[in-house]
């Protein structure tokens, strides 16, 4: 850099020294260093003529200045005088003007007294040396007569530095001046024109001015260049490269301009010549020439000595843009190293299963192929140095560095790359030893359990089973852990903690083993060696029967898929189960050989459930890093369409928080349980809230597969399953936590089996239990989230306890709305949902479409508020069906279950919702009746209050019992309650909304149909009504709108059909009141129901012990009244 700059000062100070000289010499040329005067100055003055520069010369080649008749000589200024005459002496040479001046004064037309003072001003102004004046005196007789004798007398007066010669005529002036000398109007031959003269002299001056002023500015113009610092990015540095490139073209333009003017004035002196080879030049545009030639030399002179110092001003800028360039580059470079440097530190972990560590080792190729580029371009920058070093760039000793740093970190980063890759190939290798050990001990474990215990009672049996147990106890030379601290050893810088520990059950696995084939091998050398008794005959194995083992914990999906490794345990759970109960059944059997053949099965189990378990969090996280996380590369973005992008949520759901609870916290905590699989129940409880995340995963899943099935063509897909070597979809793998979910409950059942009399089989069963009570509540919000119609938000309804669908009939005590309500002798088909606050009745619509949209959806119907909700648990003829009433039985619903069972578990749901509202109330009566400092009567015992559900059972017998003396058939049926809001205003809006899609569930009756009605949705009845005919009934429902207004009945009145009248009436007797009446036959159906016998619908009427349970409460202000009544009505 030093180098540089000192290069660049010589070459400023060369090119300052080269641009001074034209200056000057441009100065001397036009001998502006003596007179500085140009003729554009005084072109005026030079125009009077009273004297000029005609370039003719005397004999010894002095200049002759021609002072022609000018009338008003003696008029003109001093100054103007003395400029003309300073002037035309600084034309000729310095060399010429040495010798003198020969002065013509023309002074024929003129008197003596004008030649006089014209004589003595010029002697006494003129400037330069004198050789010769010449004087041509009037040509008058008496001024010729009088200049003469004039003369004579004032020679002294007129006395000069050279002699003054008195001429008569023309012809004695080319007595001393040649006739070429001399211009035409002095009788000569010389070619002189004024105008021209002084045009050419114009010219010639203004060239000269433009050679000096391009000169003095090259020279501004290569000072700034020099003085300019140089910019530090590549912007600044092109554009200052280019800004000085277009001030260089201004110049090199000005240059050119200025040689054609030079060329066209040297041209114009030459014309004469060039169109007369014969015509001379005077001496006078012979010094022109002279002249015009000198300056484009020294315009010629400037330009070369300004081309080259560009050429080096512009080689320092190309340079100092390269450097820009390359430290741009370099930046980016560096930048870029850092980043994948960064990334590859992030390859810390050495993989907890083989395929896990071949799933780091693929991302690490990956990640190595992508990098590929940026150290290649660092490599590519750090080779430019000795083309640096070759052109000599003023920077180099900056450069150097840089890129020896580029060849570190580029060498740094393959070395590293390298280290990484080598540690995963070890840990592959003790993935490999470790899953080799513990095939081989579930092949171990599997012989135990396989062996026919039958055959080994007798000797050869033994025998066999013996060389079957060291057969396979040579295989493990090549497979078994043979010294821990070998591994400990080998394997010491990847061992980490949680590695490490796996080491350690693999081997504490081994052990166990092999302590379990010592034990075996103790008790058949024993049965080989004596026989103590004889042996029962058992059951032959079946010879179809394939030895096969467990799959290893690691991942083998390119051998063996999860479903195919799920269904040959089976085999080998069915088969192991199937012997153990063939050798309990078949003879008495030692205890301890069945507790060991439960073992084996309980830890078959418990291996199923933690290799199945490292599978799903391997798959989880092959879709996550392989598809989510590459919907975030910006490589991949190209490939993603804009309708996909910001949907990563919807698609994938909480799969992430899925993942991290099973990969760092169940899994982990599995694992611990590995030796002791009868009490991984306690595992299950003590994760039992984590598992509520996979609701949330389920109720997005319609959303995921809607948006799975408009893009799943997408080429970015395509391309993700590509790079994981998936043979299944992204659907198959997002269906992978519903299936999981649902396996646990499997799993739990089979180790339950095995563990009847264990110390965890309690923690089994409660651990089932919740996990199926998870599904039921994952299950029963897929329905909830299809409800359409709702008008409320479903979440302050409280939690969802039940759902399914039923039969319903309606039996109110109001007045019916619509004709239509009267027919209802048929059922609605109607999905319910039992809230904590209120139970809601929906319509479920069957969808068209495929997967998810194929599911029907529930238009919601109207609800009723548990506050006002009481129930008839038995109906008269039916164990399927209970009632729901509301509001002290203004409103009664006839629930028909699909099975007694799910009626019962409806029925045992709801009471436990009543009585605990019940019991709320009342505690919230009580603190307040505390407070005001004054008891509230109750309008029932304490007794016969609802109690929690613990002592429900109790309770209800002790009210069976006192209920058993009441008469009245209704004593359940009346409650002292408020008010509660009407149906239709906060609970019960009915709406007609748009249907949503979601899956039936297990609680789901099947469709009837051909018997069921739906009238609000269908119009009215369907065919097959019933017929009616002349006899008595019993009615079942309130009515007074007949013909005769005065014709009423009343529910429970007994009247009798007369006869059948026109437009479908029938003429009716109220046997309870004897009034009589018309009835249209419709409402005749809905009031006498579907039984000649009067049989009523309504709980007081039912003929079975019926239950009924109702609570009727104002807990929503003061909980004054609170009533509820338990009875059993006999019929």
């Amino acid at each position: 850099m030093r180098c540089w700059l000192k290069i660049e000062e010589m070459a400023l100070e060369e090119l300052m020294q080269r641009l001074n000289a034209v200056s000057q010499c441009a100065d001397e040329i036009m001998h502006q260093d003596i007179i500085p005067l140009y003729a554009a100055d005084i072109q005026d003055q030079l125009k009077k003529q009273f004297a000029y520069l005609s370039g003719g010369r005397g004999g010894d080649g002095c200049p002759v200045i021609t002072f022609p008749d000018y009338p008003a000589f003696s008029e003109i200024p001093e100054k103007e005088f003395q400029n003309v005459l300073t002037y035309l002496t600084s034309i000729p040479s310095l060399r010429d003007a040495g010798i003198g001046f020969i002065l013509v004064i023309d002074r024929r037309q003129d008197k003596w007294t004008s030649v006089k003072a014209s004589i003595l001003r010029i002697a006494a102004s003129f400037p330069g040396n004198l050789q010769l004046v010449l004087v041509l005196r009037p040509t008058g007789f008496f001024h010729r007569a009088l200049s003469d004798i004039a003369f004579r007398f004032n020679r002294d007066e007129l006395k000069m530095k050279v002699p003054i010669i008195m001429l008569g005529s023309v012809s004695e002036l080319q007595g001393y001046i040649d006739k070429t000398q001399l211009t035409e109007d002095l009788g000569g031959t010389l070619d002189y024109c004024h105008n021209r003269w002084l045009s050419r002299r114009t010219a010639i001056e203004g060239f000269a001015q433009k050679v000096k002023q391009t000169a003095q500015i090259l020279q501004s113009f290569g000072t700034e260049l020099a003085e300019t610092e140089l910019p530090n990015d590549v912007q600044s540095t092109s554009s200052l490269l280019a800004t000085h490139t277009e001030k260089k073209d201004k110049m090199k333009e000005d240059i050119r301009v200025a040689v054609e003017q030079g060329d066209d004035i040297l041209g114009s002196i030459t014309k004469p010549v060039t169109e007369n080879p014969e015509y001379k030049l005077n001496q006078d545009q012979l010094d022109n020439q002279t002249t015009v030639e000198r300056l484009l030399a020294q315009l010629h002179e400037t330009e070369t000595a300004f081309d080259e110092f560009w050429i080096k001003h512009q080689q320092k800028l190309e340079q100092c843009l390269r450097l820009r360039n390359f430290e741009q580059d370099f930046r980016e470079v560096k930048a870029s190293l850092d980043i994948v440097s960064e990334r590859l530190s992030a390859f810390t972990d050495v993989g907890n299963s083989r395929s896990h560590v071949e799933h780091i080792l693929k991302d690490l190729a990956n990640f190595e192929e992508k990098s590929h580029e940026t150290v290649a371009k660092a490599r590519m920058l750090a080779s430019e140095r000795d083309a640096f070093i070759q052109s000599n760039h003023y920077a180099v000793d900056s450069i150097i560095p840089k890129c020896s740093e580029l060849h570190h970190l580029c060498d740094a980063f393959t070395t590293e790359t390298e280290r990484r890759r080598n540690l995963l190939n070890k840990s592959l290798e003790l993935h490999d030893l470790l899953e080799k050990s513990m095939k081989w001990c579930d092949e171990g474990i599997y012989l135990l359990a396989s062996q026919p215990v039958d055959k080994c009672q007798s000797q050869d049996g033994a025998e066999s089973a013996l060389q079957e147990i060291e057969k396979f106890l040579d295989t493990g030379a090549g497979n078994k852990i043979k010294e821990l601290n070998k591994i400990y050893r080998e394997y010491a810088h990847i061992l980490n903690e949680d590695l490490k520990e796996h080491v350690q059950k693999v081997f504490q696995k081994q052990e166990s083993m092999e302590e379990m084939f010592q034990k075996r091998q103790v008790s058949l050398k024993k049965l080989a060696a004596k026989q103590t008794r004889p042996v029962q005959p058992v059951a032959p194995r079946p010879e179809a029967f394939v030895k096969s083992p467990c799959t290893s914990p690691g991942l083998q999906r390119e051998n063996v898929s999860n479903s195919e490794s799920s269904a040959l345990r089976r085999v080998n759970y069915r088969k192991a189960k199937s012997e153990m109960t063939e050798l309990h059944q078949s003879r008495g059997g030692s205890t301890m050989d069945d507790e060991e053949n439960l073992a084996v099965l309980r830890q078959h189990v418990m291996n199923e459930l933690i290799e199945t378990e490292r599978a799903y969090v391997e798959e989880l996280l092959c879709v996550l890093e392989g598809y989510a996380a590459e919907m975030d590369n910006p490589l991949m973005a190209h490939l993603i369409s804009p309708e996909l992008q910001n949907k990563k949520d919807i698609l994938f759901g909480n799969m992430e928080e899925i993942y991290h609870f099973h990969n760092r916290i169940f899994l982990r905590e599995l694992e611990t349980y590995v030796e002791y699989p009868e009490l991984v129940g306690r595992c299950f409880l003590d994760q039992m809230e984590d598992f509520q995340i996979y609701e949330k995963y389920c109720q997005n899943k319609p959303r995921s597969e809607s948006l799975w099935r408009q893009f799943s063509d997408s080429v970015f897909f395509q391309e993700c399953q590509r790079k994981l070597d998936h043979k299944l979809s992204l659907d198959s793998y997002l269906l992978k936590p519903v299936q999981r979910i649902t396996k646990y409950q499997l799993l739990l059942k089979e180790m339950l089996k095995y563990s009847k009399n264990c110390e965890g089989a309690e923690d089994l069963q409660e651990a089932l239990t919740s996990i199926l009570g998870i599904l039921k509540a994952v299950n029963d919000s897929m329905h909830q989230i299809a409800i359409t119609g709702y008008d409320g938000n479903l979440n302050e309804l409280g939690k969802l306890l039940m759902q399914g669908s039923f039969n319903v009939w309606t039996d109110h005590k109001k007045g019916h709305t619509k004709v239509k309500d009267l027919a209802r002798f048929k059922p609605m088909q109607r999905h319910l949902f039992l809230h904590e606050k209120a139970v809601l009745f929906c319509k479920k619509r069957e969808e068209n479409g495929e997967g998810y949209e194929k599911a029907p959806s529930y238009s919601y119907k109207h609800s009723l508020n548990m506050a006002a909700v009481g129930i008839t648990e038995n109906v008269k003829g039916d164990a399927k069906k209970f009632e729901i009433w509301y509001n002290a039985r203004e409103e009664v619903y006839i629930i028909q279950a699909p099975t007694p069972e799910v009626k019962a578990t409806w029925v045992n749901e709801i009471r436990k919702v009543l009585t605990s509202q019940l019991q709320a109330c009342r505690e919230a009566s009580q603190h307040r009746t505390l407070e005001q400092t004054q008891s509230l009567p109750l309008p029932l015992p304490a007794s016969s209050c609802a109690s929690p559900s613990r002592n429900h059972t109790r309770n209800t017998k002790k009210m069976e019992e006192k209920k058993a003396d009441l008469t009245s058939l209704e004593g359940c049926g009346t409650t002292v309650a408020p008010k509660y809001p009407e149906k239709g205003k906060g609970w019960a809006k009915p709406s007609h909304s748009l249907d949503a899609s979601e899956e039936n569930d297990g609680w789901s009756s099947a469709e009837e149909p051909l018997n069921s009605s739906d009238a609000e949705e269908e119009g009215g009845g369907g065919g097959g009504e019933m017929k009616l005919t002349p006899g008595k009934y019993t009615v079942v429902t309130d009515y007074d709108k007949g013909v005769s207004e005065e014709f009423t009945v009343k529910s429970g009145d007994l009247v009798q059909l007369i006869r059948e009248g026109e437009d479908g009436l029938w003429f009716v007797k109220n046997l309870s009141s004897g009034r009589e009446g018309w009835i249209p036959a419709n409402n005749l159906l809905m009031l006498i129901g579907n039984s000649k016998s009067a049989q009523s619908l309504s709980s007081s009427e039912s003929g079975t012990a019926s239950s009924n349970l109702s609570t009727s409460s104002s807990c929503s202000d003061s909980c004054n009244v609170s009533s509820t009544s338990f009875s059993d009505i006999k019929g």
